[in-house]
């Protein structure tokens, strides 16, 4: 039995091999961290035999499938605890998520912070005594006795709901049992580091018609270092939540009068604003030309462009003169209808055509949060028509573009290749030679990627950009997509060297993703402390008594003539309080200006970097922040 190994070892076995022997086969310390397998691109248990020429991969907490297989270990690990201390608690379900898992329960008053450490308490216990976890399987009829003797209904209802014929797999750990496909640890053991950290309520199997239960959700690691880092990262993340700081800094607000459909107050405008102006700079710079479509088009363009089939359930409706109409929820289709007003030809392309456009999709109440998930936002769109031979380097030329916009806000990234999902339009030929084409760009330009199976868009395959912010989370943001499908559906067209007429590709692009979104990263990332050429107001300017009000004016003068923002404090407070408030709104530059400064003729400078720095002369001042403003660096000066 010939065995292949991810870094493409082939080793030979004469007798069928679990994945776990397999891992110790490698070596002892893969072993003792393996957390499951990979065999034939199927995740299976460490207790799985393989019985014939594979490929293996061990997963350890670092892969996906080993954290999902080591939360979802620990999940029972809550479950054996809870029923160890409330014996006539009912299970329901107990998944691993991002970041840790879940489980439900059915008792009758919710769980309290107290009842809350006693559980944790238990489940060290469990771990400390290094119990063995098994599995087995029973036929389903004998399966929902099993589950009848030992007074679990929702598992019975979950074991009713499967074929008759299926074979119902259970995981065993002490006195311990649970319904379970797996896969799971080896032991209790194994769980290091555990912290239950909220209850909620939650309707079994998601529906309001049925009983509320209560879900404790957790996370653990292999190691107390690993959970500690991750518990500063959620004390860290919520001091710097954009709904908490977007109020503070007066940025944006959220009202009942249009649930997920964001109010930019001035402040968040300002922001706003430059943000676009930075992106309409570096597209002109990158050859594109800028377009608008409207908002509301009719059912017809929809149907053609396939959304009324793949995406009306997101799409707001409306009837005009009897015609149904959609509000747009993309920028796609209006780009098709301003690229066939023209007649092209090969000499035009690439066309790269960029649009900052509105667009509304119906996102679930549940789901809306601040500025990242909203029902209307703009999206900092790109459609690039070209012929397929200049695929390559067109996909280069974004990538660039998108990481120069990264670069400069201090993220770092990684980037996923998500390929044809199972409801998707065109031939086979045309994804492969979309799928080649985004696969072969990354490769030429020596570009590290994982790839996403049957994650693309019901169009074309693509590549997604995910941020790194300064505490450590990830963002999905920017997207390249390989369209050879709207360009048929749309029929447009250009003239070729032999005078032929052929069917353009088409990329669709994003850099921010959703503007709005984009903001509230960068507040959280920043942590409100945005850049000086970012900062709605870049000075503060704090006359000590209204005696030098006139001074103070002077000074805002020649600031705000220099292009620079600007407010004065004109308030009848002490100046202490004053620069208390103006550190609290996250200024980078206070001036505070007295007799002494008005005397000299200076300011008394204060940089969000430095602290105190004295006495200095305005221009000086004006030509520092100039100079940061210009070359829009990331750190004061």
């Amino acid at each position: 039995m010939k065995i292949t190994l991810k870094d493409g070892v082939v080793k030979e076995f004469d007798r069928p091999m679990s994945v776990l022997e397999i891992a110790k086969s490698i070596s002892e310390g893969l072993a003792r961290n393996a957390c499951a397998g990979m065999v034939d691109g199927e995740v299976k248990d460490l207790r799985f035999v393989v019985d014939k020429d594979a490929e293996v991969s061990i997963c350890t907490f670092d892969d996906e499938a080993g954290k999902v297989a080591f939360r979802h270990s620990t999940s029972h690990i809550l479950a054996q605890a809870v029923k160890r201390l409330y014996p006539d608690v009912k299970l329901a379900i107990g998944p691993a998520i991002a970041d840790g898992f879940y489980y439900d329960f059915d008792k009758e008053k919710a769980f309290t912070p107290e009842e809350l450490e006693a559980i944790e308490a238990e489940m060290k216990k469990i771990v400390k005594e290094d119990l063995a976890i098994e599995s087995f399987t029973l036929p389903r009829a004998e399966a929902i006795q099993y589950m009848q003797e030992r007074n679990e209904p929702y598992k019975v209802e979950l074991i009713q709901d499967l074929p008759e014929d299926a074979v119902i797999s259970f995981y065993k750990q002490g006195d311990f049992t649970d319904l379970c496909a797996g896969p799971h640890l080896m032991s209790t053991k194994y769980v290091k580091a555990i912290k239950l950290t909220s209850v909620a309520g939650a309707y079994w199997r998601g529906s309001e018609k049925n009983k509320m239960l209560s879900r404790i959700y957790g996370t653990s690691y292999p190691k107390a270092s690993e959970l500690e880092a991750y518990l500063h990262m959620m004390e860290e993340a919520k001091k710097r939540d954009h709904r908490k700081l977007g109020k503070e800094l007066k940025l944006f607000t959220m009202l009942d009068e249009g649930p997920g459909f964001p109010f930019f107050l001035p402040n968040g405008m300002v922001l706003k604003n430059t943000l676009l102006e930075y992106w309409r700079e570096i597209h002109k710079k990158a050859g594109y030309v800028e377009v608008s479509s409207p908002i509301i088009l009719n059912r017809d363009l929809w149907l053609r462009s396939g959304h009324w089939e793949h995406y009306k359930e997101n799409m707001y409706t409306t009837v005009i003169d009897d015609e149904d109409y959609a509000v747009k929820p993309m920028n796609c289709p209006g780009g098709m209808l301003i690229y066939k007003q023209d007649m092209h030809s090969y000499r035009d392309l690439p066309l790269r055509m960029a649009e900052i456009g509105l667009v509304h999709r119906h996102e679930k109440s549940g789901a809306l949060h601040g500025l990242m998930r909203v029902r209307c936002f703009n999206q900092d769109d790109a459609h690039i028509f070209m012929t397929e031979e200049q695929i390559k380097d067109e996909i280069s030329g974004v990538i660039r573009l998108i990481d120069s916009v990264y670069s400069l806000f201090g993220f770092k990234y990684h980037i996923e290749l998500s390929t044809r999902p199972e409801d998707s339009m065109g031939s086979d030929e045309a994804w492969e030679i979309a799928t080649n084409g985004l696969r072969d760009a990354l490769e030429e330009n020596k570009i590290p990627y994982t790839v996403n199976e049957g994650d693309g868009a019901f169009y074309g395959p693509k590549i997604d950009f995910h941020l790194e912010d300064s505490i450590g989370r990830t963002w999905q943001c920017g997207t390249i997509q390989l369209d050879m499908q709207m360009p048929e559906r749309f029929e447009l067209e250009y003239t070729a060297a032999d005078g032929n007429k052929k069917r353009p590709v088409m990329i669709h692009r994003v850099c921010f993703g959703s503007i709005e979104r984009f903001i509230g990263i960068l507040i959280e990332h920043f942590a409100g402390q945005f850049p000086t050429w970012l900062s709605p107001v870049q000075v503060k300017v704090l006359p000590i008594s209204e005696k030098f009000a006139d001074y103070a004016n002077q000074v805002e003068k020649e600031l705000d003539e220099a292009g620079i923002r600007v407010q004065v404090d004109h308030r009848a407070e002490k100046i202490g309080y004053k620069i208390r408030e103006a550190r609290n709104e996250r200024v980078p530059y206070i001036i505070v200006v007295g007799e002494k400064d008005q005397e000299a003729n200076k300011v008394s400078l204060r940089s969000r970097k430095n602290g105190e720095e004295g006495q200095v002369d305005l221009k000086d001042v004006i030509a520092r922040l100039q100079k940061e403003i210009q070359t829009r660096a990331l750190d004061e000066a």
